[in-house]
């Protein structure tokens, strides 16, 4: 009779067992059905409804990042930067949320990685007080070094590295010709000799690293022409600081040279992208 009971017993658990591993996978199978809806609904931008087959999808397969990483997304494709309303404040913390979990379970992820970058750089440019802003712009940095530790050649990190460098140089650079009443086209380098310094303390560093993360970018890609334009600002503002006439010469030629090859990089694409598309009889613009 033990016998007997021991195998009714071993038979009831393994029976169990069975019907788990069924609804595990009938929950996965409801789960993947839930996400392609809602991929099919945030392509139609109807993002609320993509929201809701996401969160389903979520709940269905918690284990699986896919279904949460286009939750954040579609979240976040609704954040508006720089509007105030708690409708938007709170689109940003979900966003935030839910990538969060994903580098919980991946913290390699570099879609979430990216996502959080730009979200933080986003905030910042809609924020008025200067020291706030600054600080969300060191969060972004922060993300995109991340970004960048994951993936080594990825070159929007660099470049966006170098933008940020850039946004905290060019506010400070504005406002010290602007107190010695110089014009924006108006030639340096600084005549103010306290101006100048104070200037090379604080911003020489970051000026530089924004012209090495932009050679990083162009390294990964010759061809982007977006690097080769914030190179010419940061080579063409740098030379305000610069000691001498010549030094600034010198340094405002290099920065026109980096216009020239920007400009020439763009026409080569756009020629390259229309000769695509008169070939596949598709637009220049589906060409690029």
């Amino acid at each position: 009779m033990f016998k007997v009971n021991v195998m009714k017993s071993t038979l009831l658990v393994a029976g169990i067992g069975v019907l788990i591993l069924f609804a595990t996978g009938c929950d996965k199978l409801r789960s993947r059905d839930a996400l392609n809806h809602g991929v099919q609904a945030y392509k139609g931008a109807h993002y609320t409804e993509a929201v809701d087959y996401f969160k389903t999808a979520v709940q269905l397969d918690p284990d699986n990042t896919m279904p949460r990483l286009y939750l954040a997304t579609a979240y976040m494709s609704q954040y508006i930067p720089g509007a105030v309303s708690p409708e938007n404040v709170q689109l940003a913390k979900e966003a935030k949320e839910e990538f969060l979990k994903v580098l919980e379970k991946n913290p390699s992820d570099t879609t979430a990685l990216a996502s959080l970058a730009s979200l933080s750089y986003q905030q910042a440019q809609s924020m008025p007080d200067l020291d706030q802003k600054l600080k969300k712009l060191d969060d972004a940095k922060e993300w995109y070094l991340k970004l960048i530790a994951a993936d080594p050649r990825n070159k929007e990190g660099f470049y966006s590295l170098a933008v940020i460098d850039w946004v905290k140089w060019y506010s400070a650079w504005m406002r010290a010709r602007a107190d010695l009443g110089l014009k924006p086209e108006e030639p340096g380098p600084l005549k103010d000799k306290k101006v100048k310094e104070d200037l090379q303390t604080q911003y020489s560093a970051v000026i530089d690293d924004g012209i090495k993360n932009l050679q990083k970018a162009l390294d990964i890609d010759p061809n982007y022409d977006d690097a080769m334009a914030y190179m010419n600002l940061l080579v063409r503002e740098k030379a305000d600081l610069d000691d001498s006439p010549d030094q600034y010469k010198a340094d405002i030629e290099t920065a026109d040279k980096w216009v020239q090859k920007a400009l020439d990089t763009k026409k080569a694409k756009a020629k390259k992208a229309a000769e695509a598309a008169a070939q596949g009889g598709i637009t220049a613009e589906e060409a690029k």
